[in-house]
């Protein structure tokens, strides 16, 4: 062979293998495609599939489906509220966490009922592993690793394809990424492109959005170090139990399971806080090489220590990642500082002077949409069967993704069922806050949901969420008749119980002012209701447990529920009458194609803002930072006006 004749055989090889690369077959149409298998994604996938819709749901990884890059927990303050409410409409968070608890607690004891909030530890292996398996024996569901790389409207309906080759023709797509978008690590002076936990980032598909049009920008956040539970003293740490009994996150967790671990806490020192001043230099964050904005509520050590410079000490969660581990998880103290750098900040620390790291701690920068480009049902206003959801959406959390994941699978699978938009209020729950801030007020660092976020949250407790929101799960069809039976039974032991205690009279006696005056409160010399007993501060079920022989026999958490209705009564008036207000602006519906420029008397900014939001209803535009007052009450005139 001449080199001419090697010439010509390269050159056609070259061609064919472009030619290959260039090739794609056609896989599947699909209903419902969606794009991370994520806590956004799972909800979303089991959501759409569950109402009869074909759905496929991809992934770069099967491995990592549900994975817990962060704190492997679930819950939180606020955060266990969305759980529960996402048990109630029928998702799977809930059911996911009571199987794979190692610890679980309710936080905020000592305050009121407002702010009691589940947390639980989980098996991080068992809760992917778990997820992954619901996935895979879902009916009309399809699980597929393969990275989607470019996404394009063609012909009313969506084609996504993947990095294989395959393309599939969808009705709608669902946008679920996460941090992986392109997502960026970087420790110190170190920094390359990748998803959290060493997996490939989605570098093509980001291109692709920004082709579309998508209005992306870029976030960060970070994760502390894993490390060696055998390096740790754990005789100088505090130690920290579960709850004894354990509440389940799911209505359906008929017998919880129990505590298997123990966490402990510890705290940094102004040694750490010299080390980590030492080398801020070196900090991506400080250093400029950083672009994206970080979580205002959940910094990292170097932050903290910037912010509260006069604060000495700062506390550290110690807690196991799972039972077949020996991993341990350093809450408190996420960090991109150069790998050696961790090592001598984390070894200052009471109980950590020995040390061994196991995963360097990191940060990732990730690329993420503006939210106010959505509808409150996570549609794109400007692509049609286009929805984005968790961490795209410019929120962070396992919680509040795997929430926003569930709304936009119903709303996917109605508008390819022609079913009514599902669109949750403030008013009725934290799902609907969360949405609701984030499509009205958009958010300039990553959202993180808390209680003081609701204005009604003596409403929207964690204990009442069944009676919120499953009717409403009911009605979509995710609730089935089991669920649906054992929820009418809770409701009716409550509502007996409260009538009952209304009812239930008890005479004076030494017994009965005994107790009321060695818990401070005042002794009686007529006859007094179990209600108005339980309705001062100092008393409760538990304590008046001796004189109120004929109590039935009811589970904790009736009995809980029943005394904060009666407690906090006049308080929950109060609030439903300011939750009906709101309805009744959330009920003036504002037209699709309502021009705000030709409304007299609106403001300049009210109208670019209300342009640009596009609110569902009255109550939404009352909500869009810029508008005030005066100009919701032109819009109600101009309603009034036109509604004829």
């Amino acid at each position: 062979m001449n080199f001419s004749q090697f010439s010509v055989i390269m050159i056609c090889n070259y061609i064919k293998v472009k030619e290959a690369k260039n090739l794609q077959y056609f896989a599947s149409n699909l209903d419902v495609a969606v794009i991370g298998a994520g806590h956004a994604g799972i909800e979303a996938a089991l959501a759409a599939a569950r109402l009869s819709c074909k759905t496929a749901i991809f992934t770069i990884n099967l491995d990592s489906v549900g994975n817990l890059p962060c704190n492997p927990a679930i819950g939180g303050t606020a955060k266990g509220h969305l759980v529960r409410e996402l048990d109630a409409l029928g998702g799977e968070m809930g059911k996911a966490a009571d199987e794979t608890f190692i610890q679980s607690r309710i936080l905020n004891r000592g305050k009121g009922p407002a702010v009691h909030s589940l947390r639980a530890q989980i098996d991080r292996r068992k809760y992917s592993d778990r997820m992954k398996h619901c996935l895979e024996l879902q009916q009309n569901l399809q699980l597929i690793q393969a990275e989607v790389v470019d996404i394009k409207q063609e012909n009313g309906s969506w084609r996504i394809a993947t990095k294989m080759g395959a393309y599939y023709i969808c009705k709608t797509v669902i946008i679920c990424t996460g941090t992986f978008l392109g997502g960026r690590i970087y420790v110190g002076e170190v920094s390359y492109e990748s998803g959290p936990d060493g997996l490939f980032p989605a570098t093509e598909l980001a291109v692709s959005l920004k082709q579309l049009g998508i209005p992306l920008r870029r976030f960060k956040t970070g994760t502390p170090a894993r490390v060696l539970k055998s390096s740790i003293d754990f005789s100088q740490l505090e130690e920290q139990y579960g709850d004894e009994p354990v509440t389940p996150f799911s209505y359906d967790t008929e017998i919880p399971g129990e505590n298997r671990v123990v966490c402990h806490i510890t705290w940094t020192n102004e040694d750490t806080k010299k080390i980590i001043l030492e080398n801020l230099h070196r900090s991506p964050l400080y250093g400029g090489k950083i672009e994206g904005v970080g979580p205002r509520y959940c910094p990292s050590i170097e932050d903290k220590i910037v912010r509260f410079a006069d604060k000495q000490r700062h506390q550290v969660f110690i807690e196991p990642c799972g039972l077949s581990t020996e991993e341990m998880y350093l809450q408190g103290v996420s960090t991109s500082l150069p790998e050696e750098v961790q090592h001598k900040l984390y070894q200052t620390i009471k109980g950590l002077e020995n040390v061994k790291i196991m995963r360097t701690a990191y940060a990732i920068e990730y690329d993420c949409v503006d939210p106010t480009a959505l509808h409150p049902t996570l549609e794109f206003m400007d692509y049609e069967g286009l929805f984005g959801a968790g961490q795209f959406n410019g929120s962070s959390g396992y919680e509040e993704a795997a929430a926003q994941g569930f709304v936009a699978g119903v709303n996917a699978a109605h508008k390819v069922l022609n079913r009514d938009k599902f669109i949750l209020s403030r008013a009725d729950s934290y799902i609907g806050t969360l949405i609701d801030d984030l499509v009205t007020k958009g958010c300039n660092d990553p959202y993180r949901m808390m209680t003081s976020r609701s204005e009604y949250r003596l409403v929207l407790r964690q204990d009442n969420a069944d009676e919120r929101l499953m009717p409403m799960g009911r009605e979509l069809g995710l609730i089935n008749d089991d669920q649906w039976d054992r929820f009418l039974a809770r409701k009716q032991a409550k509502e007996q119980e409260i009538l009952r205690a209304e009812q239930t009279v008890f005479p004076p006696s030494d017994t009965l002012n005994k107790i009321l005056t060695e818990n401070g409160t005042a002794p009686v010399s007529t006859g007094v209701r179990l209600a108005d007993l339980l309705r001062r501060p100092q008393l409760n079920y538990e304590l008046l447990r001796e004189i109120d022989t004929d109590r039935p026999d009811l589970p904790e958490s009736i009995l809980e529920k029943a005394q904060t209705e009666i407690k906090y009564e006049g308080y929950i008036k109060r609030q439903n009458a300011q939750i009906k207000e709101a309805k009744r602006l959330e009920d003036r519906i504002l037209p699709k194609d309502i021009d705000y420029n030709l409304i007299a008397g609106l403001r300049l900014e009210a109208r670019e803002k209300l342009t640009n939001i596009r609110p569902v209803n009255v109550g939404q535009a009352s909500r869009v930072s810029g508008v005030s007052p005066a100009d919701i009450s032109v819009l109600l005139i101009w309603l009034e006006k036109n509604s004829k």
